[in-house]
């Protein structure tokens, strides 16, 4: 992928010294104020384009009208901003999210970009910048033929303060950095590649970094993970993180699902499912983004993660349907589906968390299948052990545009992962899988207040639409980020 310079300018759209302008219709054709200059200045040519083509205003909708050199930029990109009459400043800025990310998408082939959308609501610059980030995304390094692009400068109009920016480029800095680690074949990031790969940004950021290899693994009793990763020739690792910025005084931890590559194991998965198993790391990949990005953000408060690295494989040392696991803390689960791997190498790491005492804890884990058919693949479904926890997991999806729904974890269906001679086993029912698994991970948690979120479908797009590439998303990057800065403020 390219790289892209941003600054901001406050000068008018009409003059802005770029190949192309960006700016925003909504539907209806209701244009924003610099939309309605441009198209003043170019004497109606905008509005009559758009009439002539069918020009709707949606997410998705875009139109490149040239300006015959009537104005210093070459083109002008229109791009859809939906439905008028959104509420609250979150939708706006998801809006224009959407937009940019459209715009990238359409703009790649150019040197100069001026942003200029806006929908009349402050603090959009910073929205407008990250989606524009976001959309520009490829992951390309293996193609023989990439289509090239350009390196660009792009200028945001408008608002825009220098924190803005700031904080734009880094969180979808962040977010893109997640996108090409899971993007990444899993026979080039095992395990131990992968946590060299987190460690290595996460202390170019200034976060601290202890990897755990195979043999501290058993020493401390961390046997879901070991057991996961015992088939493979790829020995599993634990890696931890540490933010501890002066002065900080609560604390958070986080954990993410972190299974380098799944096939089951000997409950061998189809053919076809495994295709995109290189996916089963997204839950990691966004946990180390996040910690990553918190030093430029300034968010202060201590943040500790760890996030457990296996490769599900059915070599002939492979754990198998009836084996049990002693895992960190003592509590043993018997596996009767070595395909339920990842709560097997979460449990680990949830019970070491707890035991570090943080006031709250969150985990992101690509874990479930019944979440997809519950929820279909745009939507994380997640479980809170507290009202205020489910609260905040709301605001932090509406403030980044991710889309989440509660799940409930119902007490009553607990005795149906009862084992005979474990306490609990990792499997339940056929019908209720996501809430079974929640309330196995539920276990080891303790009474530390937690988060369980499954990004199983969201943390990959079948396609590319506004913001979001083909592919790996970076889901919970900047969600996380947004929790933890939620967390911070209130002390």
């Amino acid at each position: 992928m390219a790289s892209a310079s941003f600054e901001r300018s406050s000068v008018p759209a009409r003059d802005a010294a770029a190949e192309v302008v960006v700016v925003g219709v909504r539907a209806g054709q209701e244009p924003t104020h610099a939309a309605a200059e441009l198209d003043h200045a170019l004497d109606g040519t905008i509005a009559a384009h758009l009439k002539a083509t069918g020009f709707k205003g949606n997410i998705g909708d875009a139109e490149l009208i040239p300006t015959g050199g009537r104005l210093p930029a070459a083109y002008v990109q229109v791009v859809g901003l939906g439905p008028a009459g959104t509420a609250g400043p979150t939708n706006a800025e998801a809006d224009i999210r959407r937009a940019a990310g459209v715009a990238a998408r359409r703009t790649g082939r150019f040197r100069s970009i001026a942003l200029a959308i806006s929908n009349g609501v402050s603090g959009t610059a910073q929205a407008a910048t990250e989606g524009y980030l976001l959309g520009a995304y490829r992951f390309d390094r293996y193609k023989s033929s990439a289509e090239p692009r350009a390196d660009q400068r792009v200028t945001v109009l408008g608002d825009a303060t220098d924190e803005d920016i700031k904080r734009a480029t880094t969180i979808a800095g962040a977010t893109n950095w997640a996108r090409d680690t899971i993007n990444e074949p899993a026979g080039t990031r095992p395990p131990a590649e992968f946590a060299e790969l987190a460690r290595e940004r996460a202390e170019a950021a200034g976060v601290s970094a202890e990897i755990l290899d195979e043999h501290q693994l058993a020493e401390k009793g961390m046997n879901g993970i070991l057991g996961v990763g015992q088939g493979s020739r790829n020995p599993p690792r634990l890696l931890v993180l540490r933010y501890e910025p002066q002065g900080a005084t609560a604390h958070i931890g986080a954990v993410g699902k972190g299974i380098t590559f799944d096939s089951g194991g000997l409950s061998l998965k189809p053919a076809d499912s495994m295709e995109t198993m290189k996916t089963d790391c997204s839950g990691a990949a966004a946990v180390v983004a996040a910690l990553s990005a918190l030093p430029a953000l300034g968010a202060n408060i201590k943040v500790t993660a760890a996030t457990p690295l296996a490769e599900n494989m059915p070599g002939g040392a492979a754990i198998k349907p009836g084996d049990v696991i002693r895992h960190y803390g003592g509590r043993t689960s018997e596996v009767l589906n070595t395909d339920a791997e990842g709560r097997l190498v979460l449990a680990d790491a949830l019970a070491w968390m707890s035991e570090q005492r943080p006031q709250a804890m969150i985990d992101f884990a690509t874990l479930t299948g019944a979440m997809v058919i519950a929820l279909g693949k745009k939507v994380a479904g997640f479980f809170a052990t507290s009202p205020e926890l489910a609260e905040q997991v709301r605001a932090a999806a509406s403030h980044t545009g991710e889309q989440v729904w509660q799940m409930p974890m119902l007490d009553d269906m607990r005795k149906q992962i009862d084992s005979d001679i474990a306490d609990v086993k990792n499997i339940g029912a056929r019908w209720g899988g996501a809430i079974f698994a929640a309330l196995f991970l539920k276990e080891f948690v303790g009474d530390v207040p937690w988060i369980h979120i499954d990004i199983a479908g969201p943390a990959r797009s079948d396609e590319a639409e506004h913001y979001q590439p083909k592919g790996p998303t970076g889901m919970g990057t900047r969600l996380l980020i947004d929790w933890v800065e939620q967390r911070a403020a209130a002390g």
